[in-house]
């Protein structure tokens, strides 16, 4: 599950970045809506944004791009953002668009399960997934009553912090995502700091999705598109090697 934010590395090339990562293998795409305070996010995914937003990217832009997208493409898209933009947009507005772009799910960062269980009742009866998040810090009885709140998948965070590439995996994720498989039946999928085919390699052997962010981003920032595809692609190959 590659994770791009809308608008980056260039304002007109989110269809093709799209295009491209979901030709490259990627079996899901999360398509991340720039955000002014993304406190979830590290220095890299953080700098994506503000440049995203600098060039003139809207909530209406980054809908607008993914029903290009899926005019073309039947990957599924989660749309990863921060609760204010929503409010903002409208919450009812924003879900009836969001479904008619082409999105299958919908990851609300700043929004814990039970938090503002209307808005959560009102997001699970639209046609999008709602994804839920935990955490190394999320107690262990809290984990069936997240994943009950979701649908989709369930987002594993790898470790604590924001996010960003790191050079070594905690060495109890194994562990860790193996006792979060006994508690729900949602499938798991692992982010925050994979980086390499490797890494990605380790964690596909324990969970069940694998998700690439600020790594994916650097890339593009750095080399564009093309090199970002074949990062996706080496991603995939590591994933599936046995």
């Amino acid at each position: 599950m590659p994770y791009v934010t809308a608008g980056h590395p260039a304002p007109n090339g989110t269809v093709a970045l799209l295009r491209a990562i979901a030709d490259a293998g990627a079996d899901v795409l999360e398509l991340g809506v720039p955000f002014s305070d993304p406190l979830a996010d590290g220095p890299t995914i953080q700098r994506s944004s503000f440049a995203s937003l600098s060039r003139g990217t809207t909530l209406p832009k980054v809908l607008e791009d993914l029903a290009a997208f899926r005019a073309t493409r039947a990957t599924p898209v989660v749309l990863f953002t921060y609760l204010n933009p929503v409010l903002r947009y409208g919450v009812d507005r924003f879900l009836g668009d969001a479904v008619e772009a082409g999105a299958q799910g919908l990851l609300v960062t700043d929004l814990p399960t039970g938090a503002d269980p209307d808005l959560e009742d009102r997001i699970r009866a639209s046609a999008l997934d709602l994804i839920r998040l935990v955490a190394p810090t999320t107690p262990a009885r809290r984990v069936p009553e997240v994943a009950a709140g979701g649908s989709g998948f369930l987002y594993y965070i790898s470790r604590t912090g924001v996010t960003g590439a790191r050079a070594s995996l905690r060495e109890s994720l194994g562990d860790e995502v193996g006792r979060i498989r006994e508690a729900v039946s949602l499938p798991v999928a692992v982010g925050f700091g994979i980086s390499t085919p490797e890494q990605a390699h380790t964690v596909a052997a324990v969970a069940d999705g694998v998700v690439v962010g600020s790594a994916l981003v650097q890339t593009l920032e750095n080399e564009g598109i093309e090199a970002g595809a074949a990062f996706v692609a080496a991603l995939r190959a590591g994933m599936d090697r046995r």
